[in-house]
């Protein structure tokens, strides 16, 4: 009889609550394994949405948003056959994140020599903190910097493909067909975004600038 109490009492705390949230703990780990490999090693993850208010479920799907950060407190969409709920959770990871070797003034091109790796929390740095050093290398200060201190993208910019004034080569693409012309460039522009430029006719005309600076405009 004893016996029999013992396994009743053991699967009475499988269904509870505690058991179900050890279970999507279980399978979220190796979701933000997956997604963090190759920037943290070390992560944990912890279930903050009460688990009375999710489906009992054998195989949940996650997924979260692509720009989404994946450390700290997040949204994860998990889905269970036909039915779909956020749930909240904790992530703490270990990994590295790029600072400045040396105090850097605003405007400074940033080379190789100028950024370095650093490990710590992920989850404590700003929003949008840099995990990679090509990130940084040949980008632009936007502000003065200190030594440590955690690089985001807010803090620099890629530097200018096309600057105001400049003369510049405009491709302009149709089926079958490419007129090549020059104007000068009405702003500043980073490879990928478009620039105003005016043509010689006086016409102003908008295109993206590629890797060369031309502007790209698709007729």
């Amino acid at each position: 009889m004893r016996h029999l109490r013992t396994g009743i009492a053991f699967a009475a705390i499988m269904a509870s609550p505690f058991g179900f949230t050890a279970d999507i703990n279980t399978l979220l780990l190796p979701y933000f394994q997956q997604r963090l490999a190759g920037i943290s090693d070390e992560v944990s993850v912890t279930l903050k949405t009460n688990p009375t208010h999710l489906p009992d479920c054998e195989k949940p799907v996650f997924s979260t948003p692509g720009n989404s950060r994946l450390w700290g407190n997040i949204s994860v969409l998990m889905r269970c056959n036909n039915d779909k709920r956020f749930i909240q959770v904790q992530v703490s990871a270990v990994g590295h994140y790029v600072v400045v070797t040396r105090s850097v003034p605003r405007g400074t091109i940033l080379d190789a020599q100028s950024v370095t790796l650093k490990r710590g929390q992920l989850e404590r740095l700003p929003a949008q903190a840099l995990t990679l050093t090509e990130q940084a290398v040949n980008a632009v200060t936007q502000r003065d910097i200190t030594p440590d201190m955690p690089l985001t993208r807010s803090m620099v910019r890629q530097p200018w493909r096309v600057k105001a004034g400049q003369q510049v080569r405009v491709v302009a693409n149709g089926e079958g067909f490419s007129i090549n012309s020059e104007g000068r460039a009405l702003n500043n522009v980073i490879v990928g975004q478009y620039a105003r430029v005016r043509m010689d006719s006086g016409q102003i005309v908008s295109g993206k600038v590629d890797a060369d600076g031309n502007i790209l405009i698709n007729l």
